[in-house]
């Protein structure tokens, strides 16, 4: 088990101006979330959010099943935007948009909305989106690059009652034309293209190649879509189908800005979001409108410590939930001001992302494990270039964050004055989980540290009882919370197998955990990456934390081969930092450090030097590649998400 490592208490001056002060203050209201939760949800319900009629009961609870706010009615654009008009507010700053152009001297490639403007734009799309027959309960596919009109159309869904189903980007037509089939949908809206390093992601041609897809029948999968509108992005020439295609820009024209926001039901559904399945068939998570919302909100506030005057930047792509949590919804409905860019970190050069803080003044930095490597690996001088003083808060997102990563960016990018947030959550739960408070809680490298209010997690074993502190476990939530799912679409049956047969009655998170003396929770990654080699039961994120630990390691991924002997061996990918050669005796070099912080069982059977792992646009190592890789097996599946295929090329075998 590797060392915890040195505690950071709150600093003094984040403490005086945060909404949380004190560790004894946060203990108090959580206690009383766990206590009275009725008493504690209704009262922020009431604060935080905008009713059209109010609720009747705060929670209905009957595993798996949740109601929460039964009888309310609220609508999710009216508070993002219109509760903001009548304050100061109304011209402030809503969204900041940063093309990817825009670092080659574009002009035109950097767009601010403020709260107005986004009222107006939002109103004016929900108004194109009713006049092509969407109503309520309809689902429509977005398929955007990150541009504002991704948001645009998420919020414009959400007024008039639509259901989005936000497809990532970078997914291939085949996975467009899967989730359109699964969830029936009547419209795609797209663009022409977006840009990734300086090249064109043709997301028009993606959606004409998924429309004409048929399954093994030979029926279309895409047979429910009428519609496709197009926003014009990179105006490289794109294939219109005659009374099926539109132009964003055209239709908007057409439209009036007026579009009363439409009165929801609580528990309606409000959007449907794939996620991965060990089945390979995509997970539909639904979430509902004001518990997710409430959730959204909450986080935001509290996690971020969200001031008047923050530029907020989330660096994740809307296609993900922490795009819809962190980009879109938490921060609009508190009133911040919110940065989006639409390119790659490391585009012209390694220093895009800090010269964007630089330009806008960014005090709130919200990326992930994998990207601060990234920056690790690119070396301190790029960071070095830039004035970063505006920051005042770091957070972590997406996969367990590894000491050292956690230490660099405390000192190189937050200058060892900003705290940090290490957030752990999920699609499924819809909002943070656990996480520390800036200003209350003392943190530690490496552990998401205490629940948010109302959360109640624990660790235990695969007879469903708790284990002792420090003793590893599966990761559950005991009682229902706001923002949980509501289910998977259209598959009541694997909804409750997947997430409530493991413990019964309590939410498996699917993730690997321990807790130490102190009550601080250290997640050690999924319970599928956790590989039994000998008999023991070894986390691949805490081995390649270990070998991250390394000076000469920049990333490191983790994969379980068959071995006859010990069940499972222990096969590293491993790239260098910049500089460091690679050579036999480190190989041994990296195999004794591995032993020296997790112990002799923990030491890799096979490691294997690579120029880059395979990851995904967003920034995820595609462990299932490296899998078949380390097998020596040939490589199946779906790689169109993958962001650089040369890499798989490369990444021959070499001796253990």
């Amino acid at each position: 088990m590797q060392q915890e490592g040195r505690v950071f208490p709150p600093d003094r001056k984040t403490s005086s101006g945060a909404h949380i002060k004190s560790l004894a203050q946060y203990r108090k209201l959580y206690r009383e979330s766990i206590e009275n939760p009725d008493k504690f949800w209704g009262k922020v319900a009431n604060t935080e959010l905008v009713w059209m009629k109010p609720w009747k009961k705060v929670l209905t609870f009957k595993a798996p099943h949740a109601k929460w706010f039964a009888g309310g009615h609220l609508n999710v654009s009216a508070n993002c935007l219109d509760k903001h008009l009548a304050t100061g507010t109304a011209n402030k700053a809503a969204l900041i948009w940063e093309g990817e152009p825009a670092g080659l001297g574009a002009v035109g490639e950097e767009r601010v909305l403020t709260y107005r403007q986004l009222h107006r734009e939002v109103c004016l799309f929900a108004n194109v989106l009713k006049k092509h027959g969407i109503v309520k309960g309809d689902r429509v596919i977005i398929y955007l690059p990150m541009i504002p009109e991704a948001a645009i159309a998420m919020l414009a869904c959400t007024r008039i009652g639509a259901i989005h189903s936000v497809v990532f980007g970078g997914f291939s037509a085949q996975s467009v034309a899967d989730r359109i089939f699964d969830c029936q949908a009547k419209m795609v809206i797209t663009s022409d293209g977006g840009f990734r390093r300086g090249a064109i992601v043709p997301l028009k041609k993606s959606v004409d190649e998924s429309l004409v897809l048929v399954d093994s029948t030979g029926k279309l999968l895409a047979q429910t879509i009428n519609k496709v509108v197009v926003v014009r992005r990179t105006a490289n020439p794109v294939h219109f189908e005659p009374g099926r295609d539109v132009w964003w820009h055209e239709e908007m024209n057409t439209v009036s800005p007026e579009c009363p926001p439409v009165k929801m039901e609580s528990e309606s559904p409000l959007f449907i979001l794939y996620t991965s399945g060990s089945t390979g068939k995509p997970k539909g998570i639904l979430h509902s409108t004001a518990g997710y919302l409430l959730g959204a909100t909450m986080t935001s506030k509290y996690v971020f410590d969200l001031r008047e005057t923050d530029v907020y930047w989330c660096t994740a792509d809307i296609g993900w939930v922490t795009g819809h949590s962190y980009v879109v919804y938490g921060p609009l409905a508190n009133g911040a001001t919110s940065l989006m860019y639409e390119g790659a970190p490391n585009f012209p050069e390694p220093d895009r992302f800090w010269r964007i803080i630089a330009k806008y003044g960014v005090s709130i930095f919200y990326t992930a494990p994998t990207a601060i490597r990234a920056f690790m690996k690119w070396g301190n001088e790029w960071p070095k270039k830039h004035d970063l003083s505006s920051l005042r808060l770091l957070g972590s997102v997406g996969e367990p964050i590894n000491p050292e990563a956690w230490m660099w960016y405390h000192e190189v990018i937050g200058g060892k004055r900003c705290p940090i947030v290490d957030t752990w959550w999920q699609t499924e739960t819809g909002s943070i989980m656990i996480t520390p408070l800036p200003g209350a809680t003392p943190t530690k490298p490496g552990s998401a540290t205490l629940p948010f209010f109302g959360i109640v997690p624990e660790v235990v074993d695969d007879h469903g009882k708790p284990v002792p502190k420090n003793a590893g476990g599966k990761l559950v939530i005991r009682k229902p919370w706001p923002s949980m799912l509501r289910g998977i679409w259209g598959d009541t049956k694997r909804f409750k197998e997947t997430y409530w047969t493991e413990v019964k009655g309590s939410y498996f998170t699917g993730d690997g955990c321990r807790q130490d003396k102190d009550g601080y929770f250290w997640i050690v990654g999924r319970i599928d990456d956790v590989l039994n080699v000998a008999g023991h039961r070894i986390g691949t994120a805490e081995v390649e934390s270990a070998l991250v630990s390394h000076p000469s390691v920049a990333e490191a991924a983790v994969v379980g081969r068959p071995d006859a002997l010990k069940g499972q061996a222990l096969v590293v990918f491993v790239t260098l930092k910049m500089g460091v050669i690679a050579h036999p005796g480190l190989r041994d070099e990296l195999r004794k450090h591995v032993a020296k912080e997790i112990g002799p069982v923990a030491k890799p059977d096979d490691i294997r030097f690579a120029e880059a792992l395979p990851k995904t646009r967003s920034g995820k190592i595609m462990r299932r590649l490296l899998k078949q890789v380390a097998c020596g097996g040939e490589i199946k599946g779906d790689t169109t998400t993958l962001e650089d295929l040369s890499v798989l090329e490369k990444l021959g075998s070499s001796e253990g």
